[in-house]
């Protein structure tokens, strides 16, 4: 699992960043990954990536502002020419689909996969045997929504050594004891499984936002986050146009997740003002407040381990 982000940038892109984009690569989970919004150019930064649009499972989109959603129809239209034939899904603000289905109608883009939507709401996104996925919505000048990936726990490992010390030699038994079940030996002893396996082994989380205001709905879906991702468009300095804007500063962004108690965070949506060290200024400030941050940049990656 691991995040690679493909636009770091703000509503402007800039030399150095693309508009918003980050991957969220579940290759040995799943065999595919999820994009979090797709902001103009995005088909092309994924061209230069080792990512191939054809593993494309889930499109997130945190609101319909342009820099967040003006690369899909073209990251779409050229799936289908990059070998992609699976099923997509795009899941957004109410009125994604209104906004999209007449662009791929009237260029009568030719999708060869099946591609449908889904309307978020607060709360419950997707769930599975695996992952459970939900959102919180934000305070931004349009509807912006905050996803929370919860990869659920795994059974823990099986003590083998436990089980040599009792005599259970290696066999069919091994996989009936690690599903917890209760087993009967050969010369009649009774063997509960669950004595034999450790604790589950917690699960991973992160938490992606859309661009937002500091606001208690952020703290509480960011809340025990193993990795935070959260937008720092200005500096201190400027608290008053980010709150103008509806947007946040890094040190509010490191508040965010020090109150959460997120165990690390990564800030992105930096302004096209902030430019190479300019931008270690916004870094520097949050890590007064919150030293486990990292800056995005354009093709970076992080592994979630």
């Amino acid at each position: 699992m691991e995040l690679y982000f493909l636009g770091t940038g703000a509503g402007m892109p800039s030399k150095e960043r693309n508009v918003t984009a980050v991957a969220l690569t579940l290759y040995d989970e799943r065999g595919t990954m999820w994009l979090f919004d797709c902001g103009e150019g995005t088909q092309h930064q994924i061209l230069r990536s080792p990512l191939k649009a054809s593993r494309l499972e889930f499109i997130f989109i945190t609101h319909l502002h342009g820099d967040h959603v003006y690369g899909l129809p073209g990251l779409l239209t050229s799936r289908s020419n990059q070998g992609g034939t699976t099923p997509l899904t795009l899941f957004g603000p109410p009125g994604l689909e209104a906004m999209l289905e007449p662009v791929l109608r009237f260029s009568q883009a030719h999708l060869s996969y099946e591609l449908s939507y889904r309307e978020v709401r607060e709360g419950l996104v997707f769930e599975d045997d695996r992952f459970e996925v939900t959102c919180a919505k934000l305070d931004h000048r349009i509807d912006s929504y905050g996803y929370r990936i919860v990869e659920k726990d795994k059974p823990g490992k099986l003590d083998a050594a436990k089980l040599k010390e009792q005599g259970i030699p290696p066999g069919p038994l091994f996989g009936k004891i690690k599903d917890g079940e209760t087993v009967t030996l050969p010369d009649g002893t009774i063997i509960d499984g669950k004595a034999f396996i450790g604790p589950p082994i917690p699960g991973r989380k992160i938490v992606i936002l859309g661009d937002t205001r500091k606001c208690e709905a952020a703290v509480v879906l960011s809340a025990d986050a193993d990795v935070l991702v959260h937008e720092a468009t200005f500096d201190s300095s400027m608290e008053a146009l980010a709150e103008t804007y509806y947007h946040s500063t890094a040190k509010e962004a490191a508040l965010t997740a020090k109150r959460a108690g997120a165990k690390q965070l990564i800030l992105t949506h930096i302004s096209s003002r902030y430019q190479e060290d300019e931008a270690q200024q916004l870094l520097i400030e949050a890590r007064e407040q919150f030293p486990a941050t990292w800056m995005a940049r354009d093709h970076g990656s992080f592994p979630i381990t």
